[in-house]
């Protein structure tokens, strides 16, 4: 298979960021006024990158996202269903610090090997992994040298820690991944990821950078 430049971008503000939620539901919300600020600002940010193929999750946010850029190089959007965020069962919602953590320590889990241990009322690790590499393999099959997909940051971080050969779960989970932020791979499932960039703050720069709790953008105490 052809090796992929895939930039995984992380989707602009929600309130529930700002409130520090685990706010995982599908559809989800809309974006807030800076979230759009910061879907604009991408169109600019990734001008210089090859992009010839656009995804993104289920959720709201992730379309609305991805959408200027869509519209600025008149690609379509594929929407799949793998890329969306680590469910957080019963600790949606949540924003006390012992749910963070747990939601946190379950999911970064999942990439050091423990791939059994459930989330409270959702998913295993092996269900997470099986999902999103199904959407990348979607991904990989459009045949694009260069695609953008958006997505969720602790899913993301997760995906990258648990597939990619250069960066680890400890790596992932103490370094942010802010709204629009976004890690940079390039390889393929078959022979292997390499991270070449882990871009943490937003693409479009300080002044669509987010501020607030944010616990699935967040470093994680795993």
């Amino acid at each position: 298979m052809i090796p992929l430049r895939l930039i995984l971008v992380r989707h602009g503000q929600i309130a529930a960021n700002v409130r520090g939620e685990l706010e995982t539901t599908t559809p989800g919300p809309e974006l807030t006024a800076l979230g759009a600020q910061q879907a604009a600002a991408l169109t600019e940010a990734l001008a210089d990158e090859p992009v010839a193929a656009l995804f993104a999750s289920t959720m709201i946010r992730t379309q609305r996202t991805v959408a200027p850029l869509s519209a600025a190089r008149g690609l379509p959007v594929t929407v799949l269903p793998g890329l969306r965020e680590v469910d957080a069962g019963d600790l949606t919602m949540r924003s006390d610090r012992p749910s963070v953590e747990r939601y946190q320590g379950t999911a970064f889990g999942w990439a050091d090997g423990q791939l059994d241990t459930v989330m409270p009322g959702a998913a295993g690790g092996r269900e997470f992994f099986a999902r999103y590499d199904e959407a990348v393999a979607t991904i990989e099959a459009a045949g694009a040298g260069c695609a953008v997909a958006v997505s969720h940051g602790t899913a993301i971080r997760v995906w990258v820690a648990g597939r990619s050969t250069n960066v680890d779960a400890e790596f992932a989970a103490a370094r942010p991944l802010t709204n629009t932020g976004a890690v940079v791979l390039e390889g393929s499932s078959a022979d292997g990821w390499l991270v070449t960039a882990w871009e943490g703050e937003a693409l479009g720069g300080p002044a669509v950078q987010s501020v607030g709790a944010d616990p699935t953008g967040a470093p994680a105490a795993y």
